[in-house]
């Protein structure tokens, strides 16, 4: 796909996402909004991963440890042609398997996550096996801000720089906050790339939101040879939606008639700005 065509799909996957959330009365929106533009690049311009191919043991592995912010994915999925769309329709319904986390009962989920801290490490260890194997696929993973606070995410990051798992990449959406305030209020993780070069990893910064940058970087790791690859994504938690945008109160919230409905405005007055270009 091309910007345009991604910057397309990022609209939309905003307006489904916001549209499931209402449906199912609950949902964490700030995360998944902040998130999205990731997930999209992944899987439309990144990934060697879809339905087809899901069970090839060549397959790149995605694995959404900041699995609260399921919604994104979901969609994604959907949009990928993992099952029909319609399907999301059931969002947190009584016996669904599209609950608040990821689950492998839903096609095109990896593994289980939720659990902050745990996607790290399952991560390098299907980069491990990939070695072991002598597989050449990737193994990408989201990680939130809150996880960082979490020990088992820098046992891995140590094993992982130790093993030289240049077949890894970790993707922070760096939207500097967390469930019950701004990252510097709860437990200050930063300086986070500095820690992360010290245990190892070849560092990059970009706009979480610059699709351009996006594609740029992740179509090009590993960024050194013999080091896992850490991407600080810096986001903003409710991106596109003027009054979600950087609001705590938006990290697990569903909107009522009137924000749904200026939030759906706000999104195709987006669209429409974009198609005009």
């Amino acid at each position: 796909m091309n910007i345009e065509e991604l910057e397309k799909k990022s609209i939309e996957y905003r307006q489904k996402l916001l549209r499931y959330i209402k449906n199912a009365g609950a949902g964490h929106t700030g995360g998944s909004l902040s998130c999205i533009d990731i997930l999209n690049v992944l899987y439309n311009d990144v990934l060697n991963v879809g339905p087809d191919n899901f069970e090839d043991k060549n397959r790149d592995r995605y694995i959404q440890s900041k699995g609260h912010s399921v919604e994104a994915l979901y969609v994604v999925l959907a949009d990928a042609g993992f099952y029909p769309e319609k399907e999301l329709e059931t969002l947190c319904r009584y016996q669904s398997h599209f609950i608040g986390h990821p689950t492998r009962k839903v096609p095109g989920v990896e593994q289980n996550t939720g659990a902050l801290g745990h996607g790290l490490a399952i991560s390098v260890g299907s980069a491990i096996a990939a070695k072991k194997d002598n597989l050449d696929y990737k193994v990408f993973t989201l990680l939130g801000d809150g996880e960082l606070l979490e020990g088992s995410n820098w046992e891995a990051a140590m094993i992982a720089s130790h093993y030289k798992l240049d077949n890894l990449v970790a993707i922070l959406d760096y939207n500097k906050q967390q469930i019950t305030g701004d990252n510097e209020a709860v437990l200050n993780s930063a300086p986070v790339a500095k820690k992360m070069e010290a245990f190892g990893w070849a560092v990059k910064n970009v706009d979480g939101h610059n699709l351009e940058e996006l594609v740029e970087t992740l179509k090009r790791t590993p960024l050194d040879k013999d080091k896992p690859t850490f991407i600080i994504a810096n986001t903003i938690k409710g991106k596109g939606i003027s009054f979600m945008e950087k609001n705590i109160k938006w990290h697990h919230r569903v909107p009522n008639d009137e924000q749904y409905l200026q939030a759906q405005e706000e999104l195709e007055t987006s669209m429409e700005n974009l198609l005009k270009v």
